[in-house]
């Protein structure tokens, strides 16, 4: 199978571009909600749509990414909680292995399980370092995955674990604080990652505003993604300032 997705976003990343994806969760938006946020995340300049969650209480996954798919060009990205999380409808998924933890389930348990359906779905797997980062509450993938996140104050342990997972062929670093997280993954945390790995670098969690993902673009990540942030009143403003700074860079 082609990595056609990933060899996109290296290639746009090569050119010294930086890319802003928005997350959402098919249990917090309707379709025609979900459909909405598609529209205006592109006129506004967002580069990827990431659709899943850590607990999916409803059954539309896949009409919820067709939906997507219909509302706009953007490439829609399957962000599995587990190996249930799949469509072929969707452009890829990232192949997210648990690398902070040390639950065998979120290592290599659930890509087992997903395995042979994506291969006869033809979806393409971007194997992704996934990290989580302490943020000061118990994020929803943190309980569900039972694993304890990176601690803020040491660097070097997340620098050394995203080596690692650079070694072992992964092709993406996703730091994660969480859904809800009261503080975002530190700057000097994405900086020690970026010092260490050469493959791009995705940070989320904690996001809120244009300031925010300025502050970790400068650090040294290389793809921006909130997701909660939709769901304020304001939220497709906020959007829209955050893209802009995105671009900017």
């Amino acid at each position: 199978m082609k990595a056609i997705m990933l060899e996109k976003i290296k290639k746009s990343l090569s050119k010294g571009k930086r890319c802003y994806w928005v997350l959402l969760d098919p249990d917090d938006f309707s379709l025609r909600e979900a459909a909405k946020v598609a529209e205006e995340s592109e006129k506004c300049g967002v580069d990827a749509i990431l659709v899943g969650g850590s607990l999916l209480y409803s059954n539309h996954f896949d009409k919820f990414i067709q939906a997507l798919k219909k509302a706009s060009s953007l490439p829609v990205i399957i962000f599995p909680g587990d190996a249930t999380q799949l469509s072929a409808h969707a452009d890829a998924l990232l192949y997210l292995s648990l690398v902070s933890g040390r639950n065998p389930s979120n290592l290599i348990g659930e890509h087992v399980k997903a395995a042979p359906i994506i291969k006869q779905t033809g979806l393409e797997p971007i194997p992704t370092a996934y990290m989580l980062v302490e943020s000061g509450a118990v994020s929803s993938v943190e309980f569900m995955s039972n694993t304890r996140p990176l601690p803020r104050n040491k660097p070097e342990l997340a620098a050394a674990h995203a080596l690692a997972a650079q070694y072992m062929g992964m092709g993406l670093v996703y730091l994660e604080a969480g859904s809800g997280a009261l503080q975002s993954v530190p700057s000097d945390m994405i900086k020690a990652v970026r010092h260490w790995v050469d493959i791009p670098i995705i940070v989320g969690g904690g996001i809120r505003d244009a300031e925010t993902a300025k502050e970790k673009l400068d650090a040294g990540a290389d793809i921006i993604v909130t997701g909660n942030v939709l769901q304020k009143k304001d939220g497709l403003s906020i959007m829209r300032d955050i893209a802009r700074v995105v671009k900017e860079k």
